[in-house]
C-alpha cells in the first residue's frame, strides 16, 4: 500500500538518508542491497527510471520489506511516467527537475514529491504548489557555500541534498539545515559491489548523519 505524502516525508526526515539505485539493480539485486542497508539503519530507497527493470525492482523491494521501508522512484520526467510509478505503488517520487505538471499531478494524489530545484525561484515556485520536500540538485557540485546562501532566506523550506554527495558533504549539508542527503553512486555503487563494501559505506554514512545531528 502506498504511503501518504506526510508518512513518506516523516520517514525521510527521521532517516536523514535516501539511498538511490541507478544501473543494473534488477529485482533480486535491489532486494539484497536494500536488505543490507536496512540492517545498517537506512530505510528509504529510491529506484530510478533510467535503470534496468526499475518498476519491477521497486515492487520487489516493497513486497519484501513492507512497512519497514519507504520505497519510491526517481528520474520521473513526465506525467505519464508519474502515473505508471504511482500505479505500481511508489511511496514517493523524485525528479532532477522542477516540472509543474508533474508536481501538480503527484501532489494531488497525496504522494510525496521531491522535485529538483537549483535556484531560489524554483524552490519558491515548487513550495507554493504544496511540495513538502525539495531536492536541491546538483548541490554537491555547487557546494556548501551555495546551500547556506540559498537556505538563509528559505529556511522554512525542507531540502534534501542530492548530486555529487558523499559522507563528508552530507554531514556538512545536514549540519547546515538540510533534512536529508540523497545519494546513489557513493553509497550504493553500480550493482557490482560486495556486500561488505555496501555495508561499510552504509555504516560510514549513518555515522556521519548521526554525528551531524548531534552537533
Amino acid at each position: 500500500m502506498t504511503m501518504t505524502a506526510q508518512q513518506a516525508y516523516d520517514l525521510v526526515e527521521t532517516s536523514g538518508i535516501v539511498a538511490g539505485f541507478r544501473g543494473a539493480f534488477v529485482p533480486d539485486i535491489a532486494v539484497k542491497s536494500c536488505g543490507i542497508l536496512l540492517e545498517e539503519g537506512i530505510n528509504c530507497f529510491e529506484l530510478t527510471m533510467n535503470s534496468v527493470e526499475p518498476i519491477a525492482a521497486m515492487q520487489a523491494v516493497k513486497a519484501e520489506f513492507g512497512d519497514d521501508a519507504c520505497v519510491g522512484m526517481g528520474t520521473v520526467l513526465d506525467v505519464e511516467t508519474a502515473k505508471r510509478v504511482l500505479g505500481a505503488g511508489a511511496d514517493f517520487v523524485v525528479s532532477p527537475a522542477f516540472q509543474p505538471d508533474v508536481v501538480q499531478y503527484i501532489v494531488e494524489q497525496d504522494v510525496l514529491m521531491a522535485p529538483g530545484v537549483t535556484t531560489p525561484s524554483e524552490a519558491v515556485a515548487a513550495w507554493d504548489m504544496g511540495v513538502k520536500l525539495l531536492k536541491l540538485f546538483p548541490i554537491g557540485a555547487l557546494g556548501i557555500t551555495y546551500f547556506k546562501a540559498m537556505f538563509g532566506p528559505l529556511g522554512h523550506m525542507k531540502f534534501m541534498c542530492n548530486g555529487g554527495m558523499n559522507d563528508e558533504n552530507a554531514r556538512e549539508f545536514i549540519q547546515s539545515g538540510a533534512i536529508a542527503a540523497g545519494m546513489a553512486g557513493w553509497l550504493t555503487g553500480d550493482a557490482t559491489w560486495t556486500d561488505s563494501k555496501l555495508r561499510s559505506r552504509a555504516r560510514i554514512l549513518v555515522n556521519a548523519v548521526e554525528s551531524a545531528r548531534e552537533d
